[in-house]
């Protein structure tokens, strides 16, 4: 029989660079939204990733959209999609 490939479902999350001073590597803030356990009010919770960036084409403040995918380095188990907006330096 034939098998027939399907599109991964990889977990593709937006973030904003924090850092790019790395080569090949950037540090990506994931921002969201969890309610208080007992209070109930909206707390931010910030979590910092490292993904590759292949062509060092990211720069601080940027919004982009990175993938999980294999592990990379002992950090690194994201990838770099695209980048969704530049942002101002």
């Amino acid at each position: 029989m034939a098998q027939t490939q399907t599109p991964s479902k990889s977990r593709t999350v937006p973030g904003v660079v924090t850092s790019a001073r790395m080569d090949k590597t950037i540090t990506v803030s994931i921002v969201r939204k969890v309610p208080h356990p007992l209070y109930r009010k909206y707390v931010k919770r910030i979590t910092k990733l490292h993904a590759h960036d292949e062509d060092n084409s990211c720069r601080e403040n940027d919004q982009v959209l990175i993938e999980e995918c294999r592990p990379l380095s002992r950090t690194k188990s994201w990838r770099l999609v695209k980048i969704l907006e530049r942002g101002s330096q």
